[in-house]
């Protein structure tokens, strides 16, 4: 057993060898780690950052950068805002927030006087908003235009009760509520808000002059609508930037009127001009059909000529004298012209 735990001539046991061992590999990782991420520490050394050498070698093993928590950190120190751990900062940064943005939102918010913790910080960012703008909108009022050029409309169009249509243009000041910025409307709800109180404002007016001498009565109206309620925005001013007047929708609706009325006129003219050939047409053919009468009765007179003659009540000289007398009026009825007797039929 003595063999065993004694090696060599110079005393060594087996135990202190394996501590050797142990702590070589010890001071080899210690240095490993120290080369590795001796410039952050050293950074955060001298900053008072408080994020400790083997603090980053966790980081580094849980997948989050150092250094972008080491930056994040010394700009709260140097900023001396106070509360806000590293370990808060990674957990956002797991998240998929952008640690940078939110300390530079509390810096200037801490700066401008404004009431913004981490956690709402941190949450209007995962919200998909950016929290710097925010902050800064919140010191800056912003201007946006109603409508928004980009949508391929530049002027709102509303037409006043004498039929004018005036076409306006307005420029919303607004300024970031950092309390309604979770789960408020954006500026497309205050573009849309303001565009129907423009539109409802100038349609109440009796004549485009109204609109056109007080221009700011329209902004009064739609400004005391409380448009910003819901919205992640608080309305400052609401300015007519332009008036101009569009066409005369009124005389327009007129016209068109007028020429629809004249189009059924005319589709009822056409009807009663189709119901007067069509009547024409009927009278046309009662004319034939009575002319067939008539010719099927001067038919009979013949016959009924034949059957006197054959019963003797009448006469051959009876006859003659008929016939004279039906030769002697289409005489006279050609001579004086009338070509639209008919002669009547002879035996």
């Amino acid at each position: 057993m003595t063999a065993l735990l004694q090696l060599g001539d110079d005393g060594f046991s087996l135990p202190m060898i394996l501590g050797i061992v142990v702590l070589a590999i010890f001071l080899l990782v210690f240095l490993g780690i120290f080369l590795r991420y001796a410039n952050l520490y050293i950074r955060s050394v001298t900053t008072n950052a408080g994020i400790g050498l083997f603090d980053m070698f966790a980081m580094g093993l849980r997948k989050v950068n150092p250094s972008t928590i080491l930056d994040a950190k010394i700009m709260l120190v140097q900023a001396r805002i106070d509360g806000i751990s590293s370990r808060d900062l990674e957990a956002h940064l797991l998240a998929g927030g952008r640690v940078q943005k939110v300390v530079q939102a509390l810096i200037s918010a801490n700066r401008a006087g404004i009431e913004l913790d981490f956690r709402t910080a941190a949450g209007i960012d995962l919200a998909g908003r950016d929290v710097l703008e925010a902050v800064k909108t919140s010191v800056t009022p912003k201007v946006i235009d109603c409508p928004n050029p980009a949508m391929g409309k530049s002027e709102i169009a509303a037409v006043a009760k004498d039929g004018i249509q005036v076409l306006a243009k307005a420029r919303v000041t607004v300024r970031t509520n950092i309390k309604r910025l979770v789960g408020g409307a954006g500026e497309e709800t205050i573009i849309a808000r303001v565009g129907e109180g423009i539109v409802s404002t100038i349609g109440s007016k009796d004549s485009h002059k109204d609109v056109l001498e007080n221009p700011d009565s329209i902004s009064k109206n739609v400004l005391h609508k409380g448009l910003d309620a819901g919205t992640a925005f608080e309305i400052v001013s609401i300015d007519i930037a332009d008036v101009d007047i569009g066409t005369n929708i009124g005389a327009r609706l007129q016209a068109d009127q007028a020429d629809a009325d004249k189009r059924v006129a005319q589709a009822m003219a056409e009807k009663r001009r189709a119901m007067a050939v069509a009547a024409e047409q009927e009278f046309k053919a009662q004319v034939q059909e009575n002319r067939a009468k008539v010719v099927l009765a001067e038919a009979e007179v013949p016959l009924a000529m034949a059957a006197a003659l054959r019963s003797g009540n009448l006469g051959v000289m009876d006859m003659y004298r008929l016939r004279n007398v039906d030769a002697d009026t289409r005489m006279r009825s050609t001579l004086a012209g009338d070509s639209g007797g008919e002669p009547q039929q002879q035996s």
